[in-house]
């Protein structure tokens, strides 16, 4: 006779056991997975923040105290905080051979903030050469901040290429938003209680920051993973020898010498235009914002598609943008051009983001991240200061120079890429070459 007791799942019609709801599954996944990146993204705010603010923060806080050396103490100790970036790849190195990378991310954040508070409660108690020690200490979290923080994204977001691209898109846009929050932030915190409270509370938030590094999921590295992790010099080897990768750094280190000097020249441009110091800060304030719009389009409308293609394509978009720029006839066409300049930034950006991320070993992430990021700051400094050299001859001038510089990285790149074609295709054709 047939079995007529009832399946224990309650199922009449069917022996089988009932799977757990997939749909929902995946629906908690998802939720889980957007707390995270909320998570990440008010930390990489919050610390960014306190790193794009920091710079303004101590030159503030020097000239609030007479006596201690001014702004030249302060220029000095801006750059004592930048200076161990060249300390990127062994940083980066140090934050994959962790167990839980959340552990030494959290240390560097909550390091970058003591020190900074430390720098700032000290500056007239302790020796400058003491003082110096204390931001150069910092100064070697940044690369974590930036490029070693960004590598851990697509742990966060899973394997959902369309998930990573809009995850890098919102990821963009914490650059964009702190270079504005963390300066403002200086500027309103200074004129309420002083220099020294606004360098106390970008500490605080490297602090903040550091501590919300624990509510993001626990990533298991095996001890075996954290053995593989490459030596610095093999690390660079496979920029150097991955086409892609080789290719963006080299466009975006030639694209950085045009972004570095960007505000510099927006400032004595707009002075031209209006004869004004405060209409050139806000052509450098159009820049900003469209830089932050860009980035949060990207977050709505991510990217798809070869991310090296969209950094080529939006890199030539870039040398137009800026271009525009040297044309426009006034001050309202200044605006919108040097506004568009911006957004185009944050998208090429975004797109370089996506292309470390396809392309990087696991075993490289965060080396690949923070040596691009560290070679891209760098271009950006010298570009900074060569745009103080070119717009004491105009700068309509600087800005052509700037477009014809952005456009000679897409011809270099596209060199790059035919020569590599061409290689590629003679050794396949080549009858001694070895078979796969």
């Amino acid at each position: 006779m047939p079995d007529r007791r009832k399946p224990a799942d309650g199922n009449t019609t069917s022996g089988a056991l009932r799977t757990p709801d997939a749909p929902g599954v995946e629906g908690k996944l998802r939720q889980r997975r957007g707390i995270s990146l909320a998570v990440y993204l008010t930390a990489a705010t919050l610390v960014r923040s306190a790193s794009g603010g920091a710079p303004v923060a101590l030159v503030a806080l020097t000239l609030a105290r007479p006596g201690h050396g001014g702004a030249a103490l302060g220029g000095i100790l801006a750059a004592l905080l930048t200076l161990p970036n060249i300390a990127g790849p062994w940083m980066a190195r140090w934050l994959e051979e962790a167990r839980d990378p959340r552990f030494r991310l959290a240390a560097a954040f909550v390091v970058f903030g003591l020190m900074l508070a430390a720098t700032g409660l000290t500056l007239d108690r302790l020796p400058v050469v003491l003082v110096g020690l204390l931001v150069v200490v910092g100064g070697l979290c940044d690369p974590l901040m930036t490029g070693g923080l960004s590598s851990r994204l697509a742990l966060i977001v899973g394997e959902d290429t369309r998930a990573q691209r809009r995850a890098e898109g919102w990821d963009s846009a914490t650059y964009g938003s702190s270079n504005i929050l963390g300066p403002a932030a200086v500027a309103a915190i200074t004129a309420l209680s002083g220099a020294l409270a606004a360098v106390v509370a970008l500490g605080a938030a490297g602090v903040v920051a550091g501590l919300l590094m624990f509510m993001l999921p626990k990533e298991h590295r095996t001890a075996d993973a954290r053995q593989r992790s490459m030596p610095v010099r093999d690390a660079l080897g496979v920029i150097v020898r991955r086409g892609p990768l080789r290719r963006v750094m080299i466009a975006t280190m030639i694209t950085s010498i045009s972004t570095g000097g960007v505000m510099v020249i927006a400032v004595v441009f707009g002075h031209n235009l209006q004869g004004s110091a405060g209409a050139g800060a806000a052509l450098g304030a159009a820049y900003g914002v469209g830089n932050l719009c860009g980035a949060l389009l990207t977050g709505v409308f991510p990217l798809t598609g070869e991310p090296e293609r969209w950094v080529l394509r939006l890199i030539a978009a870039n040398a137009v943008a800026v271009g525009l720029c040297a044309l426009a006839p006034g001050y309202v066409l200044a605006l919108a051009t040097f506004a568009l300049a911006g957004a185009t930034s944050a998208v090429l950006f975004t797109a370089s983001l996506a292309v470390r991320s396809v392309y990087s070993p696991p075993n490289a992430r965060a080396q690949v991240f923070v040596t691009m990021a560290g070679l891209k700051m760098a271009a950006g400094s010298a570009g900074t200061a060569l745009a103080g050299t070119l717009v004491g001859s105009g700068p309509r001038l600087a800005l052509f120079l700037n477009a014809l510089v952005v456009a000679s990285a897409v011809s270099i790149a596209l060199t790059d890429l035919r020569l590599t074609r061409r290689s590629s295709t003679a050794a396949a054709e080549d009858p001694s070459s070895p078979t796969p």
